[in-house]
């Protein structure tokens, strides 16, 4: 590792980032120098502007991903080098459409667990489903957060390093322990099979993402499906049983409720109860009479 490459993993741990944005940040960073072939300290300004329509007009990433990119560059001018002569401000990022996530119906979330192609796979959706959880959260998870006594499962350190626990029902609990029975997993609750034998470690968020595009290829959804699709189905769902916002807030791990709030453009039952107000309006759609009422003449 470079100096200057520790020094910004430094000013990154002090500040208490999580490893996924860390690992983001410098790969980007990373991305950058490698792109001009260049040290990054000794690239300014204009090497950020024309790297940000690299991104856009080469790359052509998501807006979202783009905005990550120079968020990594802010911190690395900013916070690493205490360069203040770039201003980021300036630097303007195109507004990304707002789409609605895929949410599954229960029939096809069966389809989806039904059509795994392993064991491990089918825990794996089912914990997804069951307790909305990220998938980074998910492959960290160990034995002993599961808590039979208590019957909740233990979320350590997820996003923003916050604590949470999730109820498990009887069902689910039953679901473990048989895997467990098989798997015989000693740390982990999905370690990797590429792990040591003297050491064992989670499976990557990677190959979550597989085993559910996979699954949903074999169950023939043509939706766009993913592990999130799963926390997207968790959460409507939730809603549509009653949950209350600020409890699937919590089961969500959401810091803020506006991260909350999309559900209810997903919740059928709360757009179903919702009144429209044409139909309040006493009149005759047609402007004349129907003609089931017209004379006959």
């Amino acid at each position: 590792m470079t100096p200057l490459r520790q020094r910004m993993l430094e000013e990154l741990l002090r500040r208490n980032y999580s490893p996924a944005t860390i690992e983001s940040y410098i790969l980007a960073v990373k991305d950058f120098a490698e792109y001009f072939s260049k040290s990054p300290d000794l690239l300014g300004a204009e090497e950020v502007r024309r790297y940000q329509l690299h991104l856009i007009n080469n790359k052509r990433l998501a807006p979202n991903t783009v905005r990550a990119r120079m968020s990594a560059l802010r911190f690395f001018y900013w916070k690493t080098l205490k360069r203040r002569d770039l201003h980021f401000d300036d630097l303007p990022i195109p507004k990304a459409p707002l789409k609605l996530p895929v949410v599954l119906s229960p029939e096809e979330v069966s389809r989806l667990i039904e059509a795994a192609s392993s064991l491990v796979h089918r825990i794996m959706l089912i914990v997804l489903y069951a307790t909305g959880l990220r998938r980074a959260e998910l492959v960290q998870l160990k034995l002993s957060d599961i808590d039979s006594k208590r019957m909740v499962l233990h979320v350590r350190g997820g996003k923003g390093r916050r604590d949470r626990d999730l109820p498990m029902t009887d069902k689910l609990l039953e679901a473990l322990r048989e895997y467990w029975r098989r798997s015989r997993s000693r740390v982990y609750l999905f370690p990797s099979p590429y792990g040591s034998r003297d050491q064992e470690v989670p499976i990557t968020t990677k190959a979550v993402y597989h085993a559910c595009r996979k699954a949903a290829v074999r169950a023939g959804l043509s939706k766009a499906i993913g592990p999130h699709t799963m926390r997207h189905t968790f959460a409507t769902q939730h809603l549509e049983s009653g949950t209350d916002l600020r409890t699937i807030q919590y089961l969500l791990g959401h810091s803020s409720l506006k991260h909350t709030v999309v559900y209810l453009h997903l919740s059928q039952l709360h757009m179903r109860a919702a009144a429209n107000p044409f139909d309040q309006l006493s009149l005759n759609p047609y402007g004349v009479k129907p003609p089931s009422e017209a004379d006959p003449s």
